[in-house]
């Protein structure tokens, strides 16, 4: 089997100049790419401009104006059986599912990535951390996290835990096949020769041509938390009313959905665009970053 060789990441500005350039060049070729950096964009302002765009807040009640249907005067999606703008939630809502996708990944990232290079670099650590990994992975990702969730008890930080540690068995499996990979490449072997540390090679050589590999997974990781995060708040074990939460506004919908069906679309939309986003701009990722990719200028 033929290895394909990574050459070593040359930390200088120019080589991140280059990596930017490879970027935006593999992105102007993949107009599917480009368009899941747009919804995304439009996604991450959504949620940092929630106070400003959002005409109402959260939870306020206007019980005066109860099951508006959409485009009505003041309400631009409608609002739900307490009177409450849909819109206004659903941008709260697109800020906490960003809240909690992005804490879930820097614990997956931050906890998986040491771990997995350690397991990849040294076979006597492998076969520890390998199989309390398979052990971890016979269990559905959502099982264990609702597990988890339950026990902490629902709270935004609770839930952003629980979906970070469920997500770590599969940053571990990605950044350990990564490091079996470059650990047999020409620069590593002459590091070894060279009586360089374990430690130096992974921090100077291994880890830095592992990160296309952890940059792509974690956007796979986002996505799966904003649904993750939307079913442990259906299910009560995440965000608490009356805050607001997809999820929560999906749970709260389902008593009134044939009265009012635009109440539980709306918000499955915004998960949907979310989701596709990031998958679309995580494709577009993926062939940029790969040293073996070649994209036609």
């Amino acid at each position: 089997m033929t290895t394909i060789e990574t050459p070593p990441v040359d930390s200088s500005a120019a080589s991140l100049g280059s990596a930017r350039g490879r970027l935006w060049n593999s992105l102007r070729h993949n107009p599917l790419g480009l368009t899941g950096g747009i919804m995304l964009l439009v996604v991450v302002l959504t949620g940092l401009l929630a106070p400003v765009i959002a005409p109402y807040g959260p939870s306020e009640v206007h019980f005066d104006g109860t099951f508006q249907a959409p485009g009505t005067v003041g309400y631009i999606l409608g609002t739900d059986d307490l009177g409450r703008d849909i819109f206004s939630r659903m941008v709260y809502g697109i800020q906490v599912s960003l809240q909690v996708g992005v804490l879930s990944v820097l614990l997956a990232v931050v906890v998986g990535t040491p771990l997995g290079l350690l397991a990849g670099y040294w076979r006597w650590l492998d076969g520890i951390i390998s199989r309390l990994t398979d052990v971890t992975l016979a269990f559905p990702f959502l099982i264990i996290a609702v597990a988890l969730a339950a026990i902490s008890g629902p709270s935004l930080s609770n839930a952003a835990i629980a979906l970070g540690v469920a997500q770590i068995p599969t940053m571990i499996r990605v950044v350990r096949g990564e490091t079996l990979r470059i650990k047999e490449t020409d620069f590593v072997m002459s590091a070894t020769t060279m009586n360089a540390s374990g430690l130096r090679i992974i921090f100077r050589h291994v880890l830095p041509n592992c990160m296309s590999a952890i940059i792509v997974q974690a956007t796979v990781i986002m996505p799966v938390a904003v649904i993750g995060e939307a079913l442990l708040s259906f299910l009560g074990l995440g965000i608490q009313p009356p805050a607001s939460s997809l999820g929560i506004m999906l749970s709260d919908a389902q008593q009134y959905v044939t009265r009012s069906p635009t109440a539980a679309i709306f918000p499955g939309i915004a998960i949907a665009v979310i989701c596709l986003g990031f998958h679309l701009f995580g494709d577009a990722l993926r062939d940029a970053l790969d040293p073996t990719n070649t994209t036609r200028k």
